[in-house]
């Protein structure tokens, strides 16, 4: 497999004048959205339209009314809802212009219509880390997408995209690498159990080769 090889199968998702949506999952870490964002430059330009799932983290101040400020990342602490209900609306196609949220990565909070998706676009991307989870608020998602790919990185280089991540973003180097052995591996766990629902497995040589960043 190459990359080559996921741009045309990802092209080929779409079909007559329906648009497709491509799901982009895998561990903390695994570079999903590098792979997104390369998938998207590969592909013509306004055909595609990249809307991560990062954009429906709950704010700090929600996390703290329901007691989940130390489990954010935590499949219960995003609006999986919100981020189905979105997906429906982006498969529709009706509006003229649609706005997704996005996640300022230095504040760490969402931002409300950060990206615009023109009606013309046909392919859509989302990555993220929850697409597979089977509980009862995200089995919404998967219907909804016409294929969902998991980024299979190794724990080591994961772990070290992680913290560099989180250092770059500000954390102190020891805080970064408590919250990536500490929440981000927890989430990892749950997620790797998802890994064998994905249609397509996408390898760590690949990931390797396109320079993939942590996500």
């Amino acid at each position: 497999m190459t990359f080559d090889d996921l741009v045309e199968r990802a092209r080929a998702l779409v079909t007559g004048d329906r648009r497709a949506i491509l799901g982009i999952t895998g561990q903390p870490g695994a570079g999903k959205t590098t792979l997104a964002e390369e998938l998207v430059a590969a592909l013509p330009a306004g055909w595609v339209a990249h809307v991560p799932m990062d954009g429906f983290h709950l704010a700090d101040v929600e996390l703290e009314r329901l007691g989940l400020r130390d489990r954010k990342g935590h499949p219960d602490t995003f609006d999986a809802l919100g981020y189905a209900a979105l997906l429906r609306r982006l498969i529709e196609n009706q509006d003229d212009v649609i706005y997704a949220p996005g996640f300022e990565r230095v504040l760490e909070q969402p931002l409300a219509g950060a990206i615009p998706i023109d009606p013309a676009a046909r392919l859509i991307i989302s990555e993220g880390n929850y697409l597979l989870v089977d509980e009862p608020r995200w089995r919404r998602v998967p219907p909804l997408m016409a294929e969902i790919w998991y980024a299979d990185l190794d724990r080591p280089t994961r772990m070290d995209r992680l913290v560099s991540r989180h250092v770059r973003f500000g954390k102190a180097p020891a805080a970064a690498q408590a919250w990536a052995t500490g929440t981000d591996e927890r989430n990892a766990v749950l997620i790797a159990a998802t890994r064998d629902d994905a249609d397509l497995i996408v390898p760590a040589t690949v990931i390797h080769a396109i320079g993939a960043a942590p996500m």
